[in-house]
């Protein structure tokens, strides 16, 4: 899958956890697009990941953070919902705003591997 939105900076600990960070800002218009990029990864990832989720120092696969952030208001974390496809609560946006969404995924070597040949290398 080529991804329009999100340009994933790529890190690695000493343990093996990698981990992607991305931040996406576009103008209201585009918000659709760049959500329906957010939830299609986080779709595959609860597919093939779902019931591992949580941070690998307490034994998850693989746990993602995502944040929203609108002109001039506070700081909006965001969940997926798998069972609706959609995240919650519904990032805010106003016309002729920027909307800017920061996606954060880690994982285990085996989400890694995973990720990778699902979108290719970060």
């Amino acid at each position: 899958m080529q991804l329009e939105f999100l340009d994933f900076d790529y890190s690695e600990d000493e343990e093996g956890t990698a981990t992607w960070d991305a931040v996406a800002s576009v103008p209201a218009a585009r918000l659709p697009r760049l959500e329906q990029e957010i939830v299609t990864l986080l779709d595959w990832a609860h597919e093939e990941f779902g019931p591992l989720r949580g941070p690998v120092e307490t034994g998850g696969l693989w746990d993602y953070d995502l944040q929203c952030e609108c002109d001039g208001q506070p700081l909006l974390a965001l969940s997926y919902a798998p069972e609706t496809g959609h995240l919650e609560p519904r990032p805010p946006s106003w016309p002729h705003e920027h909307v800017t969404l920061t996606l954060s995924l880690s994982g285990g070597p085996a989400f890694a591997q995973a990720f990778a040949a699902r979108f290719g290398p970060i």
